[in-house]
């Protein structure tokens, strides 16, 4: 008899995922930090992600000297999976182990195949932090829970990527940053933006600078965290306009959290309604037309009709 599928839009209860999301979390940073020590930079940080892709998530193709590595997270055979263009090929199992274990072991398999990369390991993004060579605490991993987030981040990529259709502005990809665990996309208004002066643990002021040069509209997704015990999708725009907050933004179920200064939709909402791609669209749309508004961007300019397949855009001359 054959198993039942999966659901679509997976239950991710984060009281119960919030250790082994930690883990994976690390280990995610441990995998970027090597991307950005291998990738030339790219404007707002592009170079860093990671993206998810049929099997779990990936670095994509990057360079040393002549040749090509790529890492990749396979939630469907739990192995980190090393390849390079040459050929050559390594894996580790994704199974319980130390961020310790995990960093050395990682580093130690790019240096059989002869790619010899230092990064700095300490991690970005989390307060009170210790270093991954010294972090004997965090090891819980579950092939399960990490298989549910990945199908999840799968359907939310997809309605991610939809929703980038409908803007001709400058606009991110759709990608997952390992620093806040989250996956996300951004819409420019093609104005510069005041100089951003926050902290961040981990991260050099001069990287957020350049990462919120110009003024945003950023949404997406992340299961759960510090400050927000459930997972969730996300709007905010920079600078943030004062009347930004007030904005009517659809589904119900949405709501402006001032303690981070952004909307915030519960995943549950989405993933019990009725239609979760329109739910979630709706969110989408409604929460960037409110900074849009708010911060007087040209938005006939800016913004198109949705994508479809195998039509081209329309071009008035």
């Amino acid at each position: 008899m054959q198993a039942p599928s999966p659901p679509a839009w997976p239950e991710l209860p984060y009281a119960e995922l919030r250790a082994a999301f930690t883990t994976l979390h690390l280990w995610t940073q441990v995998v970027g930090k090597i991307r950005l020590a291998l990738t030339p930079w790219v404007n707002h940080s592009w170079h860093v992600p990671l993206y998810v892709n049929a099997r779990g998530l990936t670095t994509s193709l990057m360079p040393y000297g002549s040749r090509g590595v790529e890492i990749q997270f396979d939630f469907t055979t739990q192995l980190l999976g090393i390849n390079t263009t040459d050929g050559r090929a390594r894996h580790l199992p994704l199974e319980p182990m130390t961020v310790a274990q995990f960093h050395a072991a990682t580093l130690g398999l790019l240096a059989e195949m002869g790619i010899n990369v230092t990064i700095n390991d300490y991690p970005c993004e989390i307060a009170e932090a210790v270093r991954f060579s010294r972090d004997q605490t965090h090891y819980n991993y579950d092939a399960g829970q990490a298989r549910g987030f990945w199908q999840a981040l799968v359907q939310v990529e997809r309605v991610l990527q939809q929703f980038r259709t409908g803007f001709v502005g400058k606009c991110s990809p759709v990608h997952f940053f390992w620093g806040s665990f989250d996956l996300a996309v951004t819409r420019f208004s093609g104005r510069r933006a005041p100089s951003y002066e926050g902290k961040v643990p981990g991260v050099a002021p001069a990287v957020m600078r350049e990462a919120y040069s110009h003024e945003v509209s950023s949404a997406g997704f992340w299961p759960g965290g510090p400050g927000v015990e459930y997972a969730a999708f996300y709007s905010y725009t920079y600078p943030t306009p004062a009347n930004f907050k007030r904005a009517h933004v659809e589904p119900r179920e949405a709501f402006f959290s001032e303690a981070l200064g952004e909307f915030l939709l519960p995943y549950d909402a989405v993933r019990t309604g009725s239609d979760p791609d329109a739910t979630l669209l709706a969110f989408l749309q409604s929460t960037y037309a409110a900074a849009a508004d708010a911060a007087n961007w040209d938005r006939p300019a800016l913004e198109c009709p949705a994508g479809v397949p195998r039509r081209p855009r329309e071009v008035v001359p």
